[in-house]
């Protein structure tokens, strides 16, 4: 009896380690940002290929499924690797120090090796179901996030415009699947610049009311943010109005390019949604709170689904039925 119950316990705490191993590699990817990432991409893919006219069901389903499966492993590859170079000032940081280097569930060298692995076989994936530019898109992503934007991090304030290429260039990832032309032309598609303006500019009154937030955990990590050089945040309230705003014009650019995709429900959403976060933004000079950059933050994550939805709702209707 001593010998089985032993044995059940034993079972019970390796169950208990692998289960705990696998919730701290699902951190490493960072989910809500893996998931941002593959939406985008995604939509890339499905507005692209409606303007072009991908035919063939199964062609469909391979590239969709290889968009998601390969954006996904290269964005959670990324952040793994994101968080394997940060993880001493992530050490320092309230909000961060619970990670899994800092918690010491993992150590720094098993958080690198993961990283790479996702992201060559994300890159893999997105090579054998897209195509050499989607992968090669993948890679230039990864590159350019650990290694020019998060050490840009802790020398200067400009780093979070740096940091919005990377998060911005997923879309391209789709829309290269299936833009034309050989070589690098398929990047000057008018699509996937539309969709990588988008992503770049929302990504701004985003990160600015994150960095308003978590202003006196960023400096205890040595980060220069916006807000960490404008106490009275004159200047941060500023780059939210302006740089939501901007989004307004961007947002009606389908219209423009693809109006056999886009019409009065993609110009509408964009106009009413853009103009929300307008008010908050403003909203957010008024008050300079913690409170009022969080409703900013909010308002940015509701406006970027919901736009996206609509478009590609509209586009799917207008396209197919």
């Amino acid at each position: 009896m001593s010998d089985a119950i032993s044995e059940n316990k034993s079972t019970d705490t390796n169950e208990a380690m692998t289960s705990s191993l696998l919730s701290a590699c699902v951190e490493l990817t960072k989910p809500g940002i893996t998931k941002l990432v593959t939406i985008t991409a995604l939509v890339g893919l499905l507005i692209g290929g409606l303007h072009y006219q991908l035919t063939g069901l199964s062609n469909w389903i391979i590239m969709i499924i290889g968009c998601v499966i390969g954006t996904a492993l290269s964005s959670g590859g990324a952040n793994a690797l994101n968080m394997w170079y940060e993880s001493d000032l992530d050490a320092l940081m309230d909000r961060t120090k619970t990670r899994p280097i800092p918690s010491t569930r993992l150590s720094p060298m098993f958080v690198l090796w993961f990283g790479l692995l996702l992201t060559i076989v994300g890159s893999g994936v997105l090579w054998w179901t897209l195509g050499l530019m989607p992968a090669l898109i993948a890679v230039f992503t990864t590159i350019s996030y650990v290694v020019m934007y998060t050490p840009l991090k802790t020398k200067t304030i400009t780093n979070t415009l740096v940091g919005a290429v990377p998060g911005a260039l997923p879309t391209m990832i789709g829309t290269t699947a299936v833009a034309p032309g050989i070589g690098f032309e398929p990047l000057t598609d008018p699509i996937g610049l539309m969709l990588f303006a988008l992503m770049f500019v929302w990504q701004l009154p985003h990160f600015f009311a994150i960095a308003w937030m978590c202003r006196v955990d960023y400096d205890k990590g040595g980060f220069r943010m916006l807000p960490s050089v404008d106490e009275s945040g004159n200047h941060t309230a500023a780059a939210m109005i302006f740089s939501s705003l901007l989004l307004i014009p961007i947002s009606l650019l389908p219209l423009e390019y693809i109006p056999e995709l886009s019409g009065w429900a993609t110009g509408a959403a964009g106009v009413l949604l853009g103009l929300m976060l307008v008010w908050l933004s403003i909203r957010f000079a008024r008050l300079r709170t913690d409170r009022s950059a969080r409703v900013v933050f909010f308002g940015s994550i509701i406006h970027l689904p919901l736009y996206m939805a609509v478009f590609v709702i509209e586009a799917f209707v207008r396209g197919v039925l």
